[in-house]
């Protein structure tokens, strides 16, 4: 596979997610956005295991948007078993959330995220929020590779 490397996309509010589609296509980014419902499926999704394990092989994606509330396995937990694997732990992940809250600020920084992004009210600002994040992690930004190997 030689096309552009996917976003994947951790959220279980199906008005989210098409709020999320809707703003990265409108703010013009054309990756290809997978989308996993909880907690369990991202970490089956990255680590290609369960009912993704055809995945085997295949490129991570290029940046992870995480959300926090996640059933069956919460955004905390899933950033915390990124960061302990090898294939992982150098992987973009940006919390994409609701919470304000400053335990979930700063718990996910404890534990490795790259960004935290409180998701915009209204529908402009997160169409901006988008193009900036996109423009960021997915022109500007380098990542090392796959666990960190040259």
């Amino acid at each position: 596979m030689n096309g552009p490397r996917s976003i994947l996309l951790v959220e279980d509010n199906p008005d989210d997610v098409d709020l999320t589609r809707r703003a990265f296509r409108r703010a013009g980014l054309t990756q290809p956005m997978e989308v996993v419902e909880d907690g369990v499926e991202a970490l089956d999704y990255l680590f290609a295991r369960g009912a993704h394990a055809h995945r085997a092989g295949e490129p991570l994606p290029a940046l992870v948007l995480l959300d926090l509330k996640l059933p069956r396995l919460d955004g905390h937990e899933v950033l915390r078993q990124i960061r302990a694997d090898a294939r992982t732990r150098f992987l973009p992940v940006v919390i994409l959330t609701s919470s304000d809250e400053e335990k979930d600020l700063v718990e996910s920084y404890s534990h490795g995220c790259n960004s935290y992004v409180r998701k915009p009210v209204s529908y402009n600002e997160f169409v901006e929020a988008a193009r900036q994040l996109g423009v960021y992690w997915l022109v500007l930004n380098r990542a090392p590779p796959a666990g960190g190997r040259a």
